[in-house]
């Protein structure tokens, strides 16, 4: 790869991080390129070249959260291969791992999301595909599914504040979604 393509990779790299670390700190009201500008450093001309508009932006956002929980969940599921509930069980380990260290970022991009279709479409693009490798275990969308749901739900509504659970409250969770994953393979078998 030439220089100046890796300069230009990672300066929308830069400006990612700009635009996240805005949504972590003020929420997605104050998503604007001029703001991710001064965040970054870098001009508006600057942030326009990589990302047309503030919709280009949230789509982008979108696609690096998908792709960093899917290698999340691909490495807690690779631990696991040959396990029936791999997968659910994945998606709860990763949830559980990032849970604490996500405040404030899920949120505002979850709201930015919603109101992106573009956005929308990548985030139902990985739902469907979860599902998809679930179907293939079970035969069926069933319990590996309503987990999957589950862990969705639980991260969502911490994300829209309807929820503050921590500690042993949020464990007992956690640990009972695992408990129900792990049956899922003697359910499959009666």
């Amino acid at each position: 790869m030439g220089a100046t393509r890796q300069r230009r990779e990672d300066r929308a790299e830069v400006i990612l991080d700009a635009a996240e670390a805005l949504l972590r700190r003020s929420g997605s009201r104050t998503l604007t390129i001029d703001a991710v500008a001064a965040e970054a450093g870098l001009s508006k001309g600057g942030v326009l070249h990589h990302y047309a508009s503030k919709d280009a932006l949230v789509t982008a956002l979108a696609a690096r959260k998908v792709e960093r929980m899917s290698e999340g969940i691909g490495a807690c599921a690779e631990a696991l291969r040959g396990d029936p509930a791999a997968l659910p069980l994945a998606m709860i380990a990763h949830a559980r791992g990032v849970y604490a260290e996500e405040c404030g970022f899920p949120d505002s991009l979850l709201v930015a999301t919603a109101e992106n279709d573009q956005a929308v479409a990548i985030m139902r693009g990985f739902l469907d595909g979860n599902l998809a490798s679930i179907r293939d275990v079970e035969g069926h969308e069933g319990a590996g599914a309503a987990l999957l749901f589950a862990v969705l739900g639980l991260m969502m509504s911490r994300s829209l504040g309807f929820h503050a659970l921590e500690g042993e409250e949020l464990e007992r969770l956690f640990s009972a979604l695992e408990a129900q994953a792990r049956a899922l393979p003697r359910q499959r078998e009666t």
